[in-house]
């Protein structure tokens, strides 16, 4: 007598077979569709945008004619407001990472902030403008300057920063740390010679891409009550502004079809920006990280 039923065994190998197949096409449908959707999305934005694209397009002001309308204050005010963003964001999340990870007792206090720290990365962006303006705008007096958005971009990214720097600090492993306090280094010694240069690719590369957010940001910047249109370029840090995003946003708003065409052009911009800034995180990525 034969233990095992070759036919009942063929008939549930067929089923499993049946349901591998329908998951495999399912999953492909799913990817499918989303790539589709894209793939719209880049074809009506190019097609659209793609002739008001020019040399003029870069070093014109905004303009009630649509011919005459241009990106380099925008241009200009985003660029401002990287110049703030980043490094307050980097040194302010490393150094919190590094807190955590290195000097901080693990208890429940730390706990407690490491929760928070994971639930504050998503919060919706409107509530960090809601922030900005309490804070820096009516409280500290900053008015719609540069440095309030600045300030208001780096709290949003603030939370990706700290967990991507943990995640890399966390990366390097114990032992090459254990081997530098043998040889007699301090901690700080061992975070500067050890633990950074080996963090340091993943650290990069999570605030590129939290700074790649932080560019394609309207609802903090409208909150803090960034200008919609603008015929000068900042000055210093004090001068208002306004940014691509917001720039984008108020075409889009216009009834005429023209404006909603030179949105397309603004969009192809960004999107170009965030593709570099996306494609350096990745050649980071690749090119410094180390296995251990």
């Amino acid at each position: 007598m034969s233990l095992i039923n070759k036919t009942d065994v063929e008939q549930r190998m067929h089923g499993r077979q049946r349901k591998n197949n329908v998951s495999k096409y399912l999953f492909l449908a799913a990817t499918m569709f989303g790539l589709v959707v894209l793939a719209v999305l880049f074809y009506r934005v190019i097609s659209q945008g793609a002739p008001h694209i020019s040399w003029n397009f870069f070093t014109e002001f905004a303009s009630r004619n649509p011919e005459d309308a241009g990106m380099k204050a925008p241009l200009y005010g985003t660029f401002w407001l990287m110049l703030i963003t980043a490094p307050v964001s980097v040194i302010l999340g490393v150094s919190t990472a590094l807190y955590l990870e290195m000097y901080a007792k693990k208890n429940r206090f730390t706990s407690f902030i490491q929760t928070n720290i994971s639930n504050l990365a998503g919060v919706p962006s409107i509530v960090f403008g809601l922030l900005g303006l309490t804070i820096f705008v009516r409280l500290m007096e900053m008015n719609q300057s540069i440095m309030a958005g600045g300030l208001t971009l780096a709290l949003l990214i603030l939370p990706v920063i700290i967990v991507a720097s943990q995640e890399s600090i966390r990366a390097v492993p114990s032992d090459v740390q254990e081997a530098s306090y043998g040889l007699g280094a301090t901690k700080w010694q061992t975070i500067r010679r050890v633990v950074l240069p080996a963090a340091i690719p993943g650290i990069l590369t999570g605030s590129i891409l939290a700074l790649s957010r932080a560019i394609g940001e309207t609802a903090p910047l409208i909150m803090i009550g960034a200008f919609t249109f603008i015929a000068f370029v900042p000055e210093n840090v004090w001068s208002g502004f306004t940014a691509m995003p917001i720039q984008i946003y108020n075409w889009t708003a216009r009834p005429q079809e023209e404006f909603q065409q030179i949105a397309a052009g603004g969009i192809i911009i960004l999107l170009a920006m965030l593709l570099i800034m996306n494609s350096i995180a990745v050649l980071i990525r690749n090119k410094f990280s180390k296995r251990y």
